[in-house]
């Protein structure tokens, strides 16, 4: 029974964690959108802190509770390659993906009438795809699915391997006193800053499918799901492939050469 009411404890944990993501990050997003001027049309890095500090105050809140996986590519990663238990990862998933959901219809809450507003005026409907971007990703200029696809693993793989490396006990310049939520922030900020144009750094299937299930419930139709060329499985199927090749390149290439893996070696080798 224990056990069950601490599970319970780490689902409402994901699920706190990623509304707290989604709310502040679609949001930033409708006023990069929604709005002319928009105040950070010339001013794009602003978009990437807030996505950044959105994580870093997510692990801040949930961190001690559930770890603040907050993705399901951090969830698999950490299953294959750190123990994390395999029976857990379903259900966090899950929770995940209901997180992004409810942050998207705060976000649709808070904005509705801004996206009414600028469809009218830009003779869009939300069936077409207006103001679409205010919560899910698509290709951007001469980026096809396939495309994207191979731009998701990438990416994914960096954010992963950064993160297993600022968690990685055993690495000694890793941030302590608990900074390293705010240097994977950091992470976030900066993969959004170098290649967020290429299909809006989706890195996380969570991210993506919550709100675009939410959007496609809420009138955007085939725009959501399955989306623009099919889109819709890109920012799922990419960023679980990224997260392990991430995950296992920092575990196996990168981990036992620490200093105390090091030690441990020489030890056993004697």
């Amino acid at each position: 029974m224990w056990r069950l009411h601490d599970l319970v404890g780490e689902l409402i944990s994901e699920a706190i964690a990623m509304i707290i993501i989604i709310t502040f990050g679609c949001s930033v997003a409708a006023m990069y959108i929604l709005y002319d001027p928009s105040p950070y049309r010339t001013a794009y890095w602003g978009v990437c802190i807030t996505w950044g500090l959105a994580t870093a105050i997510a692990i801040y809140v949930t961190g001690a509770v559930s770890g603040t996986h907050a993705n399901p590519a951090v969830t698999l990663a950490l299953a294959v390659f750190r123990g994390f238990a395999w029976r857990k990862v379903i259900p966090y998933w899950s929770a995940q993906v209901i997180g992004a959901f409810i942050g998207a219809a705060i976000v649709y809450a808070l904005y509705y009438t801004v996206i009414d507003s600028f469809n009218e005026t830009q003779h869009l409907a939300r069936g077409d795809g207006g103001a679409a971007g205010v919560f899910f990703t698509a290709p951007g200029i001469a980026i096809t699915p396939m495309k994207a696809l191979i731009d998701e693993v990438i990416l994914t793989a960096f954010l992963i391997f950064g993160i297993f490396a600022v968690t990685d006990e055993f690495n000694t310049v890793a941030p302590r006193a608990n900074f390293g939520a705010i240097v994977i922030g950091l992470i976030v900020t900066v993969i959004g800053a170098s290649a967020g144009n290429l299909e809006a750094w989706a890195l996380n299937p969570a991210r993506d499918f919550g709100p675009r299930f939410f959007a496609w419930l809420f009138g955007w139709d085939r725009s959501a799901l399955p989306g623009a060329l099919g889109y819709w499985w890109v920012p799922i199927v990419g960023p679980l492939i990224g997260g392990l090749i991430g995950g296992g390149a920092q575990h196996l290439l990168v981990r036992p050469f620490y200093p105390h893996e090091k030690k441990v070696s020489l030890k056993s080798a004697r």
